[in-house]
């Protein structure tokens, strides 16, 4: 399920309640936060779409912390 951001799901993800933070190229603000399953990138590939967007990329990076950073990159 995603999350979008709030500073209510912020705290969450300070605080390690989330795997994935979910964010946008050249965007310092995150747009939301997940758990990162197969569902969740389903998901955004359908928000994605209804938005507009043909094609959709997520660009994954691990932090050292384990969780992660996904980017999304949208075409159109």
């Amino acid at each position: 399920m995603i999350h979008p951001h709030s500073n209510e799901t912020q705290t969450r993800w300070d605080h390690g309640d989330f795997q994935v933070q979910l964010n946008q190229p050249n965007n310092p603000r995150p747009i939301g936060f997940c758990d990162g399953t197969k569902a969740d990138e389903s998901e955004l590939r359908e928000m994605a779409e209804l938005e507009g967007a043909e094609e959709v990329r997520i660009e994954k990076k691990k932090l050292k912390s384990g969780r992660e950073t996904w980017t999304l990159h949208g075409a159109g």
